[in-house]
């Protein structure tokens, strides 16, 4: 469904009419919405938690040669550090319906945050890969359950906006990875060269998103208190009998495999191809970037069309472009490469703006958001190994990039699939 045809609906994302009242009852699904402090409170809290999503990730890309040398790591070891993020996603990721249903998505949220903070926190303490792996794990754990819930809260309390709010938040991640992609850097220098600090001091930044959803902690149910009918009918939607759902878990692996590429090797193929370490940053930021207004203008695009595939053509040709001028000439071409690439990414915004309109309810969006983050971050999970192994023993970045392009060429199959204007409760 369009985000203009949207029918009315309460903050839960449940039609109002799908509950009978008795007669002569008033429930707050039929009296006046939430207050609007509530509202301005949660959007708060969406831009914060988004701003937090990628900077554990993309800090550590910046900081990637000075990490591998701490900790002497080898490239296939930090092939591996690269794939821990999707690892934790798909993992993490699937826990996030079971545990909203239980807890809320407002506690559930504010625990990821509270778990990104200890993790930044711990990551530059620990001594060893090992510690440094578990420490960033916690960190990713939280990411992952807030990934997921993300689209369920614009459902839930955004019914009528869905394609604004996913741009408004998919604006704000955009803009938390660049943040943390150009001012690594030059943080870790200011704060006299440490790579541990550089790290950790993306830990504040976490904190101050946990205190929104404090609030929001005991909000479980609908506005009346109750279980909502859709939560009654959820066991019924068996969503791996839905291509759809399928198309678009395979559609969110692929572009969450080319980002984690990105985000993690990058900033050291401009570096191997002789950029300095401070401008290979600058390129990983510009690339993040171009995801600030192109994230808050796509949803809002696809929401209103009825098949999302042109965009999907669209992005994976501005992919291949920037892949091939990787290869032909990664210095001399760089800043427009980082463009192409960053343009590339925004597959993530429209995979999120496709996982709520793919459902006509709001069970329905917690079930796929679920499925297909899940799925697509296990199916993501090889592609920055691969380039570690590939990078390692053939000694240059040919292969890696060879296999970075080919990828593109199923994603924008997939994707066209998933665009299709249908949802999966037709298919299930």
């Amino acid at each position: 469904m369009r985000d203009d045809e949207t029918p009315p609906q309460t903050p839960t994302g449940t039609l109002s009419s799908v509950t009978p009242t008795p007669p002569g009852t008033d429930t707050p699904a039929t009296q006046a919405g939430p207050a609007a402090w509530l509202l301005r409170l949660v959007a708060v809290g969406l831009v914060l938690t988004a701003l937090n999503l990628r900077p554990a990730i993309t800090s550590l890309g910046a900081l990637l040669e000075e990490v591998r040398d701490g900790l002497h790591m080898s490239g296939s070891v930090a092939g591996v550090l690269t794939s821990v993020p999707p690892l934790c996603f798909a993992v993490f990721g699937i826990m996030a319906p079971r545990l909203a249903r239980r807890f809320g998505p407002g506690a559930v949220v504010c625990a990821g945050m509270t778990a990104i903070t200890a993790g930044l926190v711990i990551r530059p303490l620990v001594g060893g890969t090992a510690g440094f792996l578990a420490a960033s794990a916690l960190a990713l754990m939280g990411i992952a359950v807030s990934n997921v819930l993300m689209p369920v809260i614009v459902k839930r309390w955004f019914p009528d906006r869905v394609g604004s709010m996913t741009g408004l938040y998919s604006m704000a991640l955009a803009l938390g990875t660049s943040l943390a992609a150009a001012v690594t850097v030059p943080m870790t220098e200011a704060m006299g060269g440490s790579w541990k600090a550089g790290l950790g001091i993306w830990a504040v930044l976490a904190a101050v998103a946990i205190l929104p959803w404090i609030p929001l902690v005991r909000d479980r149910h609908t506005a009346s208190g109750q279980p909502s009918a859709e939560q009654v009918r959820a066991p019924e939607l068996r969503i791996t009998r839905s291509r759809t759902a399928w198309a678009l878990a395979c559609f969110f692996g692929l572009q969450a495999t080319a980002a984690y590429i990105t985000m993690g090797w990058m900033p050291q193929i401009f570096r191997d191809a002789g950029v300095p370490a401070g401008t290979a940053g600058v390129l990983l930021a510009v690339t993040m970037a171009m995801g600030v207004p192109l994230a808050f203008v796509i949803p809002r695009v696809a929401a209103r069309m009825r098949n999302q595939g042109p965009i999907v053509v669209f992005l994976g040709s501005c992919g291949l472009i920037g892949y091939a001028g990787l290869f032909l000439a990664p210095s001399g071409g760089a800043w427009a490469w980082a463009v192409l690439l960053g343009v590339s990414n925004c597959a993530f915004p429209l995979a999120l703006t496709m996982i709520g309109m793919r459902s006509r309810s709001g069970a329905g969006v917690v079930r796929l958001s679920a499925f297909a983050q899940s799925c697509g971050y296990l199916i993501s999970i090889p592609g920055p190994l691969l380039v570690g192994v590939l990078y390692q023993h053939s000694g240059g970045w040919g292969l890696p990039i060879g296999l970075m392009a080919a990828l593109m060429v199923p994603q924008m199959v997939v994707g066209t699939l998933a665009g299709r204007d249908r949802t999966i409760e037709d298919e299930c």
